[in-house]
Parts: C-alpha cells; sequence; structure tokens
C-alpha cells in the first residue's frame, strides 16, 4: 500500500510539477511530454511484471496520459514551431487535420478505466502503439 502511495504521490508531482509558462508553448509541452515519460515508464513495469499491478497506480498512468493528451491540441499554436531546442516537426503544422486526429486517437486511447491487469497491459499497449505512431509522423528525434 504505501508504494502505490509513493507511486501515486510521484505521478501526481509529476502531472502537476514543472515550470510552465503560458507564454512559452514549447516549454509546455517539453514539462507535459516528460510527465507522460515518467507515466510510461511506470505503466511499463506493471505491463511487464516488474512491478506488481495495483489498480489505483495503473488508472493514475492511465489518468495522467490522458490529461496530457487533453492538452496536446493547445500547445502546438503559430508561432512554436521553434525554440527550446523542440523536437516537435513542421509536419505538425503542415498537416494540423491528421496530427488533430491523431490526437484524438491517444485521448481515446488514454480515457480507460482500469479493473485488471489483463485490461491494463490490452489498453498500454494500444496508447504506446498510438504514442509511438505519433512520434514517427510528427517528432524531430534529435541526436
Amino acid at each position: 500500500m504505501n508504494r502505490t502511495i509513493a507511486l501515486a504521490g510521484i505521478l501526481s508531482a509529476a502531472l502537476i510539477g514543472g515550470s510552465y509558462a503560458a507564454d512559452d508553448p514549447s516549454a509546455d509541452r517539453q514539462n507535459i511530454m516528460k510527465n507522460v515519460g515518467a507515466a510510461t515508464g511506470v505503466g511499463a513495469k506493471i505491463a511487464k511484471g516488474e512491478m506488481e499491478f495495483d489498480a489505483v497506480t495503473a488508472q493514475l498512468v492511465f489518468n495522467t496520459l490522458n490529461a496530457a493528451a487533453n492538452g496536446y491540441g493547445y500547445l502546438f499554436p503559430e508561432g512554436s514551431e521553434t525554440g527550446n531546442d523542440t523536437e516537435a516537426s513542421p509536419k505538425i503544422w503542415e498537416d494540423k487535420a491528421g496530427f488533430n486526429a491523431a490526437v484524438a486517437k491517444f485521448i481515446a486511447d488514454t480515457n480507460v478505466k482500469v479493473a485488471d491487469l489483463d485490461g491494463f497491459r490490452a489498453a498500454f499497449g494500444a496508447a504506446t502503439k498510438n504514442c509511438g505512431s505519433c512520434h514517427e509522423s510528427y517528432r524531430i528525434m534529435k541526436k
């Protein structure tokens, strides 16, 4: 139980932590992606059996991913194509409809209620597959 409380605290802190600047969407989206990375890391450990399944922690993984997904559409306004060593591809702005569709899919894939490990694994697999396909299309990998 203490592990669950600790993990819930860590993920909650990641979700609301960081410094956000209302006038700097590229910095904001980088902070949010760090939160997604933290939640995905916990989710991967649960899915692989490296961490004991706990419904509260598993649900918090999805809540964190979904909260981020719901904000993505607002974090790529015109004029935020550069800055902060962004990895956002110009394709986001060139193919706004495709990007918005990918965001909508991620919102749907992360809007789940976790009941058991098998359900978590299935939903987590779908959500992370969505992450990968979006990164392939809309992210520039920095070296």
